[in-house]
């Protein structure tokens, strides 16, 4: 971060809490500079429907939902309505991109909660394109594979985990941060001018069976 220098602000938030998003989207829209909107705040878990210790616990699966699928549109929803009131730029008022997953696609056993969550944001992203588009806002979403993060890590100390991926993912490697960062910037910027209310697989050729 030290490395950004004085070129970013950060402007925490909880996804979920409607004051706090509002706040840092005018923080973000202070001088009608929001442009880009990317939503990539989620958490998971691994519960069965029903395990050994009983059913999925309710409050479990309402909290993935809650963070994953309404964060994601309560940051949607403020952010667009910002853009709106700013002037367009080269045909346009802004660009959202959200972060699905290919558990949207493809839920193992354990995701559940997630892959509903995720599979909302998939089911949301062309009807918010449609609501979105006379105001000149474009509205993609990312569906990824098992990217490799700090959060992750720990998974690839597990070697049946690794080969199990390898299987899994066809061109035989986890997705690394530059793999999103690429989908991302092509989705924000000009060079996808006329796309909007698609969502694209960044799976490594996971759905490819």
């Amino acid at each position: 971060l030290a490395a950004l220098g004085d070129t970013v602000e950060f402007a925490p938030a909880d996804v979920t809490d409607e004051a706090a998003v509002t706040e840092a989207v005018e923080r973000a829209n202070a001088e009608s500079s929001l442009r880009i909107t990317v939503n990539c705040a989620g958490i998971g878990n691994a519960v069965k429907t029903v395990g050994k210790n009983g059913p999925f616990p309710l409050a479990e699966f309402e909290k993935i939902v809650k963070v994953n699928l309404t964060g994601t549109f309560n940051v949607i929803r403020l952010a667009a309505h910002a853009m709106s009131q700013n002037e367009p730029v080269d045909g346009e008022r802004g660009v959202i991109v959200n972060t699905a997953s290919v558990a949207a696609f493809d839920g193992q056993i354990g995701q559940a909660a997630y892959s509903a969550s995720k599979g909302g944001i998939v089911g949301a992203t062309l009807p918010i394109a449609r609501d979105l588009a006379s105001l000149l806002i474009r509205v993609n979403t990312i569906a990824p594979t098992f990217i490799r993060t700090p959060l992750t890590e720990p998974t690839f100390a597990r070697p049946e985990l690794v080969e199990w991926l390898g299987e899994k993912i066809k061109l035989g490697r986890p997705g690394e941060v530059q793999d999103i960062m690429g989908a991302v910037l092509y989705l924000a910027t000009p060079a996808s001018a006329l796309v909007t209310g698609t969502s694209l697989l960044v799976d490594g050729g996971w759905t490819a069976d």
